[in-house]
């Protein structure tokens, strides 16, 4: 077994006068930080911007210059604003938002962007057409993709504005998808002089928090503009290519880096104890040269791989058995304790299968699009029904009028104040409400009750204002409806906009996806929304990054997985490469195996005391042996069911 070194715990402070000497006016820098897990980035980063607050705070406040922070999500965004504290010298956002504040009064060129984006999108959409067969359901999807998006060409026909929620659902004509908004400003830096000169002037410095995950064409205009301006511009990219967990990401980022940029390392793991550091060590040695330290104050910990058969039957039991296991060897009561224990399902249909959402799961991630808002719960079309619908389902079934109306007034256009005027029961307004409600309750919610069924009482009775990846199928499903039913501004009537990653109006692979979807059990829905939420027993890598847990079981499972992007079996080499998987390898490309690599890097690291794997296999001895030849484990640490 591959020992870990250790070091004091301020071993890494010199990497914070780095990044400040990068941050240098005078001379600014561009830098990769590389931060392994629990390395404390955010610390590094409050640090660095203290330090410019105090030698150069006045002099860019009086120039009216800032520091740009951007991250991929809200909840790290927030984290950083909490760490570094409000200041408008370091405005903090999300990606999308970032972009969004920078193209949203181009209007026109907005337009144009679009203009030339659809046509071929169409082009695209009849060749494929062309060569399908003819009367299947894809055909269909492709023939309403090809309407909806010629529709919006012809919407597009006359000056328009556009809008867009870059933490919400994007409703009507006239608003962009989360994708076109990145595609869009990434074109814009890199064609527009006005941009261009806006940001280097107003954030001589943008800092880029999770980088490995900074969608990559956006990543590589970044780079464009840094390159251009050389003295005046500069870049501070944090982040570690072994944490990438979206695929949006740039898979060669280390690669990209310019020569000439400073490259300041975080080796130091403050996290994990010593032997949790030397697994994420072996596990990441494949991929790169990167290692970490623990630090020499840290405990030894305690890592136990229990191998059991793929078919075994009570897996729940196998896995009640091995916490009580840790809770002896580990002399530690609350591993007994489900709640005490974080476990983390390596991938989404994994979690999937033991939570109960599988059926919808599968059916929405076979669009690619759409994975990464399935993963965290932002696609509107499924936010109707776990924002919308289940609370309406449970605030009525708990017969609780209050929250009920509270909801509905929050969401529900039938009781905004232009419907009720309307209304065609004067005597009796909230008589729509009711009906709606009360159609709800009657379906078979429990049981066999679809999505769509539920879909259809909601659109009849009006209860929603219907996403846009959902609008095509209202129109398929309930032709009868006014255009209210479908949206409340008249224009947008059959017009499709390109909501978020779902992008229905160009995608006939999106509406076969949400087709399928709405052909499952509505049951799953409370499963689905506490899993998103991060609520129950179960995480994954992407839901838990950054976060930390005294007890980590990890479940690496490939039969639950039903997947081909990941392969805990052929990590473990009990089932042998195919030639795509040996080309990936050779060419250090991104393929299956350094993924599920990733995967179980990320979760291993997670553990802040103990850590314990299960692998259910086909060839527990195959395995077995692997782990062992390879140094993962020591034989005392395998333990065989």
């Amino acid at each position: 077994m591959v020992e870990v070194e250790t070091a004091p715990a301020n071993f890494d402070d010199h990497v914070d006068a780095t990044i400040e000497a990068c941050l240098d006016p005078s001379n600014p820098q561009s830098f990769f930080l590389y931060a392994g897990a629990g390395s404390g980035k955010t610390r590094s980063l409050k640090n660095a911007l203290d330090v410019f607050r105090a030698n150069h705070g006045f002099g860019f406040r009086r120039l009216g210059k800032k520091i740009a922070v951007i991250t991929y999500t809200n909840a790290a965004a927030d984290e950083i604003a909490e760490r570094v504290g409000e200041d408008m010298l370091f405005p903090i956002s999300t990606i999308h938002s970032f972009c969004w504040k920078h193209i949203e009064t181009y209007h026109s060129d907005i337009q144009t962007w679009l203009l030339a984006t659809l046509p071929a999108d169409i082009a695209d959409l009849h060749e494929k057409q062309a060569k399908g067969r003819a009367g299947t359901k894809a055909a269909q999807d492709r023939g309403r993709a090809i309407e909806s998006t010629t529709k919006r060409l012809e919407w597009l026909s006359i000056p328009r504005r556009f809008t867009y929620n870059p933490n919400g659902d994007n409703f009507g004509a006239d608003s962009l998808s989360h994708s076109e908004v990145l595609k869009i400003t990434a074109a814009f830096i890199q064609t527009k002089p006005s941009m261009q000169a806006v940001l280097v002037n107003r954030y001589p410095f943008l800092l880029i928090d999770e980088s490995q995950d900074t969608n990559r064409g956006l990543l590589e205009a970044f780079f464009s503009l840094a390159a251009a301006n050389v003295g005046k511009f500069a870049i501070g990219l944090f982040g570690d290519t072994m944490q990438r967990i979206y695929t949006d990401g740039h898979s060669e980022l280390e690669r990209l880096v310019p020569l000439d940029w400073a490259r300041p390392a975080k080796r130091m793991n403050h996290r994990s104890p010593q032997r949790v550091v030397a697994l994420g060590n072996v596990l990441r040695s494949a991929v790169d040269r990167q290692t970490q330290l623990a630090r020499d104050d840290s405990s030894k910990g305690i890592v136990r791989l229990f191998i059991a058969p793929s078919d075994l039957v009570d897996k729940p039991g196998f896995e009640y058995v091995v916490r009580a296991t840790m809770a002896e060897l580990c002399n530690d009561p609350e591993w007994e304790r489900e709640r005490a224990v974080k476990a983390l399902i390596l991938e989404h249909h994994m979690a999937a299968a033991r939570a109960g959402f599988l059926d919808m799961f599968q059916a929405l991630d076979r669009d690619s699009r759409l994975g990464t808002g399935l993963r965290t719960g932002d696609l509107a079309g499924i936010r109707l029904f776990t924002e919308r619908v289940e609370p309406l389902v449970n605030a009525a079934r708990a017969k609780d009028d209050f929250a009920l109306m509270a909801h509905l007034r929050a969401t529900s256009p039938l009781l905004k104040r232009s419907a009720i005027i309307a209304t065609s029961t004067p005597d009796d307004p909230l008589f729509p409400v009711r009906s709606g409600v009360e159609a709800l309750l009657a379906l078979d919610l429990e049981g066999e009750a679809t999505f769509l069924d539920v879909f259809q009482c909601v659109a009849e009775h009006q209860l929603f204002e219907i996403p846009a990846a959902l609008r095509a199928f209202v129109v398929a499903t309930q032709p009868e409806l006014s255009n209210e039913a479908i949206d409340l501004d008249p224009i947008d009537d059959a017009v499709d906009s390109a909501e978020a990653e779902e992008a229905a109006a160009a995608s006939p692979a999106s509406l076969e996806a949400w087709r399928a979807f709405l052909e499952t059990p509505y049951r799953q829905t409370a499963a689905y929304a506490e899993y998103v939420a991060d609520r129950g027993h179960f995480g994954t890598h992407q839901g838990v990054k950054g976060l930390e847990f005294d007890r980590v079981l990890a479940v690496l499972d490939d039969s639950d997985a039903r997947g081909f992007l990941f392969s805990y079996e052929k990590l473990f080499e009990a089932k042998p490469l195919s030639d795509t998987d040996r080309k990936h390898l050779a060419e250090a490309t991104d393929g299956g195996v350094n993924r599920t690599r990733r995967l179980l890097y990320v979760t291993c690291t997670r553990a802040r005391k103990s850590l314990a794997l299960i692998a259910y296999t086909e060839d527990p001895d195959a395995v077995a042996a692997s782990v062992i030849r390879n140094e993962w484990f020591t034989p005392d640490e395998v333990i065989r069911h």
